[in-house]
């Protein structure tokens, strides 16, 4: 079992015996920072049609979700159990809401029929520069647009891979690894082993500020202080990067 300080304990014991209101709200302003924190990391593959309240409010569903649920006789950090309702609840709600407008997702397939297009003219990966240059766009609206689609094709991956017949995403729940299928297993070996040596292939930097976004949860403002660079050319590297990625995944999802 976890150990609960009194305070703590007296909390859930309120909430979960009695569904005392008062409780309730003191355990959501004290888990409101985790939904604020899910949020930035999520929005940082979105489009700004996309709005931090929108997103604040589907994490908000997914963190009384997990007060609904949660078990605090159970070896299991709330934290920990509360990230996965709260993110799962946000990716959720934009795979249903559509999140990218039509115009982006028309500037997205015209993005990549150009890239198909250059890499048969050259027979190699080309470059936002290139692909820019082709479509009379700026390279930072090529890697904008690049990054938008990027999103969505995890949006698509989480959908194959964990969508049950009992309608609940496994996003949203906490679930033991060896139950994973055989299939999906498979895919996600694969995928993590591909990523990794994709990964290798990115510059030094690119590889330092995937691995602190992603690996060690820093914020695009964090790694900027670390790197000694602003946050506007953070979130560049790491478009970029995510452009250098794009092509492994759309063989993934295909």
């Amino acid at each position: 079992m976890q150990s609960l300080n009194y305070e703590d304990q007296e909390l859930w014991s309120r909430w979960k015996e009695w569904k005392d209101p008062q409780a309730g709200d003191d355990l959501i302003r004290r888990y409101m920072p985790l939904v604020t924190y899910h949020v930035g990391r999520i929005a940082v593959g979105l489009p700004k049609s996309v709005h931090k309240d929108d997103l604040v409010s589907l994490g908000m569903l997914g963190l009384y979700d997990a007060l609904e649920k949660f078990d605090p006789g159970r070896d299991l950090k709330f934290d920990t159990y509360a990230s996965f309702r709260i993110r799962g609840a946000i990716i959720d709600g934009l795979r249903k809401e559509d999140w990218l407008p039509r115009t982006s997702r028309e500037k997205t397939k015209k993005v990549e029929a150009a890239i198909e297009k250059l890499e048969q003219r050259y027979l190699r990966n080309v470059s936002p520069s290139e692909i820019a240059a082709e479509l009379g766009m700026t390279e930072q609206d090529v890697v904008t647009t690049i990054n938008e689609g990027f999103f969505a094709n995890l949006l698509s991956i989480d959908e194959k891979l964990h969508d049950h017949e009992d309608g609940e995403n496994v996003q949203v729940m906490i679930r033991d690894d060896k139950t994973s299928t055989p299939e999906e297993k498979m895919i996600k070996d694969e995928l993590i082993s591909q990523l990794s040596e994709k990964i290798s292939e990115l510059s030094e930097k690119e590889q330092l500020v995937i691995s602190l976004f992603y690996k060690e949860e820093l914020t695009l403002t964090e790694i900027g202080q670390i790197l000694n660079l602003s946050t506007s050319r953070i979130s560049q590297i790491h478009s970029k990067a995510l452009y250098k990625l794009k092509h492994l995944l759309d063989k993934v999802v295909q």
